[in-house]
């Protein structure tokens, strides 16, 4: 087999997996994130690289990950410190997701306040 047919072969598969996978679109957040260039909304692009800003994110984003009961949404909502204050953003399962996450952030040692701009997605009908 050539190099070109297994590119192509590839390709058709990836295209192929890509037509399966339409339902998947809502977990893709383009929409959002281009919707942030147009906010005065914290984006990760927010972040402080101080010490202390990059270790309570770091803190935070571990923790997130560590809690297995949480969904996929909830392990990749947007932690943005700045100066203490940490923004949370992005879509998660649930009110009791959104509440845990925040509950997670507030208990992080060094942080201030948390801004709590979490979004429960509507539930599937």
């Amino acid at each position: 087999m050539t190099m070109r047919h297994s590119l192509a072969l590839a390709l058709g598969a990836a295209l192929a997996l890509s037509a399966c996978n339409k339902d998947s679109s809502a977990a893709d957040n383009t929409g959002r994130n281009a919707a942030d260039q147009k906010t005065n909304a914290a984006t990760p692009m927010d972040q402080k690289n101080n010490e202390t800003d990059a270790r309570i994110t770091q803190d935070i984003r571990k923790a997130l990950i560590d809690k297995s009961e949480l969904s996929v949404n909830a392990h990749n909502v947007k932690v943005i410190t700045e100066h203490t204050v940490v923004t949370l953003r992005g879509p998660v399962d649930s009110t009791a997701e959104r509440d845990t996450i925040e509950s997670i952030a507030a208990g992080v040692a060094g942080v201030t306040r948390v801004d709590n701009q979490l979004e429960v997605k509507p539930a599937d009908h």
